[in-house]
């Protein structure tokens, strides 16, 4: 469910020139949501929404319910008051990812040249293609006629020169469009937009960049590079940003890209300062990732822990490993460090019961920095590290640990944490 600004203005004809415009950008609409109405068809004019319990967050909402002020990572507690007559249900995961590789072969029976961002939106290079088929566009007709009347699902393409238009045109022709944007003038079109439209721009960038009087894309062209690097503090994104003013995106369609982590988080049924309910839950995400590791053939260097707080702020802090590893019992005792350092406690404090002086409302674990444990020397298991040093207080740490994890497994079931991968 995409929220990102969009421009009534820009939804128009910006003319019919598809040269050099052999990039696609689809996306789904409302795709969860979508999915459920077309295997409820009874649900067509009703406004879903799919999430469910009092603590969880809005995955995605039908058309219908936007008009309610519903939108994606709000509180369904807060949908619920917004939209009391709406259909609330919950998460799919398996059937959406089914869903989404039935869309995808449809891509491919266009060309190769397909990146897959998420589940619902990738890219196309349709260059090659054009040997066979008349225009860009005519194969954005294609691709939008046949997944509805396959899925009776809709989806939106954005037709331009490069991704970044590509994506821009796509947002904007929501729901159920296309829009071409030619080579010639989307300079034109994305200087109409909010500097917020442009991918990678997020509240602290805007903030940033509106102490210096940039709130849309005409203003940021109207600064020198070192302007822009100067507002955001980075060179590179200042690079990106001057570039992406002007209309020009130099990224290429990757047909394939490598997993860049993987991750497994929970959200509690209320919030806790338990530090051995939340260290006992980290337990359980090392353990689910480092499971996802071995069954995928692969390594970690960098430990993250990600954590959600009362006022649904989130926090997250990094530790890179001198080893790349693939065992909960390497990943767990430094996802405890990085809880105590985000969290300002002293070393071991979360090891003995202490309680945390923020209460926990989520807790997850991931792991990036990814290789093939194949050619990957691995880091040795805690209980290895142990035996060469002797001994130690750990033992007792992770006894505590598994039973906080005991506990929650009582408590939520054996489906207690969400595995996601992000890419």
């Amino acid at each position: 469910m995409s929220t990102s600004p969009r421009l009534a203005a820009v939804r128009r004809d910006w003319g019919h020139d598809e040269t050099g415009c052999t990039i696609l950008h689809i996306d789904m609409d409302a795709f969860f949501a979508s999915c459920e109405i077309a295997r409820h068809p009874e649900l067509r004019g009703r406004p879903v929404i799919i999430g469910t319990g009092t603590r969880s967050v809005v995955s995605a909402a039908s058309y219908e319910a936007r008009p309610f002020g519903v939108n994606s990572a709000m509180p369904v507690a807060t949908a619920r008051r917004l939209c009391p007559d709406g259909v609330f249900l919950p998460v799919d995961m398996a059937y959406y990812r089914g869903v989404s590789r039935q869309v995808f072969e449809v891509f491919g029976q266009v060309t190769d040249r397909i990146e897959r961002v998420s589940v619902d939106e990738g890219y196309m290079d349709v260059s090659a293609a054009l040997r066979r088929w008349d225009s860009p566009t005519a194969i954005g007709a294609w691709i939008r006629a046949e997944v509805e009347r396959r899925f009776g699902l809709t989806c939106s393409v954005g037709v331009a020169s490069n991704k970044l238009i590509a994506k821009l045109a796509s947002t904007n022709a929501k729901p159920n469009g296309m829009l071409l944007v030619p080579r010639a003038r989307q300079a034109e079109f994305v200087q109409l937009l909010p500097v917020r439209s442009i991918p990678g721009i997020g509240p602290a960038s805007a903030g940033r960049l509106e102490q210096w009087g940039v709130t849309d894309v005409r203003q940021l062209a109207e600064l020198a590079e070192h302007d822009i690097a100067e507002a955001t503090g980075s060179t590179a994104q200042a690079r990106r940003l001057y570039l992406a003013a002007r209309g020009v995106d130099e990224r290429k369609v990757v047909p394939y890209t490598p997993e860049k982590s993987i991750g497994s988080e929970h959200t509690f049924d209320a919030d806790t300062a338990d530090a051995d309910k939340v260290t006992g839950l980290l337990l359980h995400c090392c353990d689910t990732v480092a499971s996802t590791l071995r069954r995928r053939g692969l390594t970690a260097r960098t430990i993250t822990v990600k954590l959600r707080f009362t006022d649904l702020a989130y926090a997250t802090k990094t530790m890179t490993l001198e080893r790349p590893t693939s065992t909960a019992g390497v990943m767990y005792p430094h996802s405890v460090r990085i809880l105590e350092r985000m969290l300002g406690m002293p070393e071991g404090s979360a090891a003995h019961g202490a309680v945390l002086p923020r209460p926990i409302r989520l807790a997850g674990v991931s792991a990036s920095g990814l290789g093939d444990a194949a050619t990957t020397p691995v880091q040795a298991s805690f209980d290895d590290l142990l035996a060469e040093d002797g001994g130690g207080s750990a033992p007792q740490h992770m006894d505590r640990a598994e039973r906080a994890l005991d506990s929650i497994r009582e408590r939520f079931g054996a489906d207690a944490v969400r595995l996601g991968l992000r890419t």
